[in-house]
C-alpha cells in the first residue's frame, strides 16, 4: 500500500508534464520522421527489386 501511495504522489507533485501543444508537435514530428522513412525504404526496395529482376532475366 505504501508504494502505491508514494507512486501516486510522485506522479502527481513532482512529474513534470508536457503541454496538449508539446504533445501535438511531438505527434507530428513522430509522424512526419515515420512517413520519410517509409518512403526511404519504399524506394530502396523498389530500386533493389528493379535491380533483381533485371539481373534475373539477364541470367535466366
Amino acid at each position: 500500500m505504501k508504494y502505491i501511495k508514494e507512486s501516486y504522489n510522485e506522479l502527481v507533485n513532482k512529474v513534470t508534464w508536457p503541454t496538449w501543444s508539446s504533445l501535438q508537435g511531438s505527434a507530428a514530428l513522430v509522424m512526419i520522421t515515420s512517413l520519410i522513412f517509409a518512403l526511404i525504404i519504399f524506394a530502396m526496395d523498389f530500386v533493389f527489386q528493379q535491380g533483381l529482376e533485371g539481373i534475373y532475366s539477364i541470367l535466366y
